[in-house]
């Protein structure tokens, strides 16, 4: 996006939730709870995956990326979002808001591709885990994670890069944190071209990557009915429902924001869900994939045990 195309906006004022008052004390406090509890979650889970020589396999290369991915994703928005609840003046200048855009977007968009391969690696787990550790060694893990960085990094430039935003005067954003569905809104160009790139974006990162996980994750139903083992089922089908809750909260709450038409969106309803992936699954995926393992418990263990 080229700077000389914004020719009355330079800062923009964050509506966030003063549109509701009463909610006020109760947002803010929601809002620390999940945002101390995702630093506390994924940070001791970085802690656990670089200390214990025990984690340092090919899941748990997948595991620390999700959780430096959250940690990041959440920091992202989160302070902001606490800060302006009581600021009189919640404005947000124009670099740092496109800043905000571009690195909440790769974020994202590097978390939709990562749950993708993590669900092929359950794949494999399930299906064939006799041939595990040699379809996914450490080289393949790591390649994988990287393909999910690297190709977030160059749709989110692509998307951004295709922005010709001409700003007319209209600067309030409805929303926590800058979005760019919230910045297309307030343009008085044409976005055809931006609300197409939102779209053929959505459908690699969010559309094709959830489909993957949904066919993923009947693969392991299929797999996990034919356990003989009545617990050894109970279990495996706990462990998936529980991470195939998460998946659908992340991809369908994104889904139900980016893949519609802008005519079609509520300023109030898009912004509320946007808590859901953008607050909720950062706090819930230590919870969900990794602190309940047993791996995990006996290095939680083993630290405790250091300390005393």
């Amino acid at each position: 996006m080229a700077m000389d195309n914004v020719t009355a906006v330079f800062q923009f004022l964050l509506i966030g939730i003063s549109n509701y008052p009463q909610w006020r004390d109760m947002f803010f406090t929601l809002v620390l709870i999940i945002y101390l509890s995702t630093l506390l979650g994924n940070g001791f889970m970085i802690f656990l995956i670089h200390f214990d020589p025990n984690l340092h396999t090919p899941i748990y290369v997948f595991l620390s990326n999700l959780s430096f991915l959250d940690l990041c994703y959440g920091t992202a928005s989160m302070p902001q979002a606490l800060v302006h609840c009581f600021s009189t003046h919640p404005y947000l200048s124009y670099p740092r808001c496109l800043a905000q855009t571009s690195v909440s977007l790769a974020l994202a968009t590097a978390e939709c591709l990562l749950l993708a391969a993590m669900a092929y690696d359950r794949v494999v787990a399930i299906s064939n885990p006799l041939r595990y550790s040699v379809v996914m060694n450490g080289p393949v893990c790591v390649c994988l994670a990287a393909t999910s960085w690297g190709t977030s990094l160059v749709l989110t430039a692509m998307l951004i890069l295709s922005l010709r935003l001409h700003f007319c005067g209209a600067n309030v954003i409805n929303h926590f944190a800058c979005e760019i569905l919230s910045l297309i809104k307030l343009t008085c160009s044409d976005t055809s071209l931006n609300e197409f790139m939102i779209l053929i974006t959505s459908i690699f990162t969010l559309l094709l990557p959830f489909g993957f996980v949904l066919l993923s994750y009947i693969r392991i139903a299929m797999a996990i009915i034919r356990i003989r083992s009545p617990q050894g089922r109970l279990k495996a089908f706990t462990t998936c429902g529980s991470h195939l809750t998460v998946v659908t909260i992340l991809y369908g709450a994104a889904i139900s924001m980016y893949m519609k038409t802008q005519s079609k969106s509520s300023p109030d309803q898009d912004k509320f869900i946007s808590v859901f992936y953008g607050a909720l699954t950062p706090m819930l995926n230590p919870l969900i994939y990794s602190l309940r393992k047993k791996d995990v418990k006996r290095a939680i263990r083993k630290v405790m045990l250091k300390r005393t």
